[in-house]
């Protein structure tokens, strides 16, 4: 065989052995143009690697975020880094899925060195979080027991209540702390009227999912109704909560889907609270919501977070 050839075929092993991989992997040149793009990769952001071969890593693909919405692109991108100064990396950031919503995912970066030992550019490994199985079995289980809204498949009202109520039973039993937030789109008719339901259902999903995304696996995310998602937080602090429902907020204006010539955004309002050892599954969500009206007052895409005294 010729030195072609061999070489082909190694490279031909190479794609085959990363394409096995559960993990993504992609490969970038010093323009950071994507060159590899795994199964992997596929199945983690859904995008196929026709829609990514040739484009820089930045243009309107993963686009990370860290947990603040901060880019991940723009300042300190860790594959520029590495391809400057030849550096291996790590981070956890949030990368931007095909369907709009966010996903968590722990990233690893090194060079890639030519025969000359001059850096061509550089591997990112990326896996999506470790909760994910974790995620697919509450769906199942949600489903089994009717309490899964099936257009967001997050917990519908009814589990928000049963988690409402449970937290308030070891509140009474334990004195062990939880919060509430209350999500509500902002100007979703509009989206509805100009758009229609189906880009409505799809901001839905996104906006669900990127908040399922976005909480810790022992706190509890479900759909209130229309276009209100609700979140118990077990063990928190206020400043906590605040963090929290601040980072929400961040990720669901970052999180976006293409429509046509259209890019689909969207924000929410939140309103976000303690319970009181006198509250109730209604007098928490009322104040919760009372909180969410007051940051669409004040100008949308906002967090109040208080007692509502």
């Amino acid at each position: 065989m010729n030195p072609q050839g061999r070489e082909r075929m190694d490279a031909d092993f190479t794609r085959n052995l990363l394409d096995i991989l559960f993990e993504g992997v992609y490969f970038v040149d010093r323009d950071r143009k994507v060159t590899y793009w795994s199964k992997g990769a596929e199945r983690i952001t859904g995008y196929k690697e026709r829609e990514v071969l040739g484009l820089r890593c930045r243009d309107s693909i993963l686009m990370h975020v860290d947990e603040r919405g901060e880019s991940a692109c723009d300042r300190s991108c860790v594959i520029a880094e590495t391809i400057r100064d030849g550096g291996a990396r790590e981070a956890d950031l949030y990368l931007l899925h095909k369907d709009g919503h966010r996903v968590p995912v722990s990233i690893r970066v090194a060079p890639i060195v030519d025969p000359g030992g001059r850096i061509a550019g550089a591997v990112e490994v990326f896996s999506d979080n470790p909760t994910k199985d974790t995620t697919a079995r509450l769906i199942a289980e949600l489903r089994a027991m009717a309490l899964l809204d099936p257009m967001t498949e997050l917990g519908n009202r009814r589990y928000v209540e049963m988690q409402l109520g449970a937290r308030l039973k070891e509140m009474e039993r334990y004195g062990w702390t939880f919060g509430v937030l209350l999500a509500d789109i902002d100007r979703f008719k509009n989206i509805n009227d100009t758009h229609g339901h189906d880009v409505g259902d799809r901001v839905l999903k996104m906006v669900g999912r990127t908040l399922q995304n976005s909480i810790r696996s022992f706190d509890a995310m479900g759909r209130w109704g229309g276009e209100e998602f609700l979140a118990v937080i077990a063990n928190v602090s206020w400043d906590h909560l605040s963090s929290i429902a601040d980072k929400l907020r961040s990720l669901v204006e970052k999180s976006s889907f293409t429509e046509g010539k259209d890019s689909i955004r969207v924000t929410v309002s939140v309103g976000a609270t303690l319970a009181r050892p006198d509250d109730t599954a209604e007098t928490l969500v009322k104040r919760a919501d009372r909180l969410m009206y007051r940051s669409k007052a004040v100008g949308r895409n906002r967090v109040t977070v208080g007692r509502d005294d």
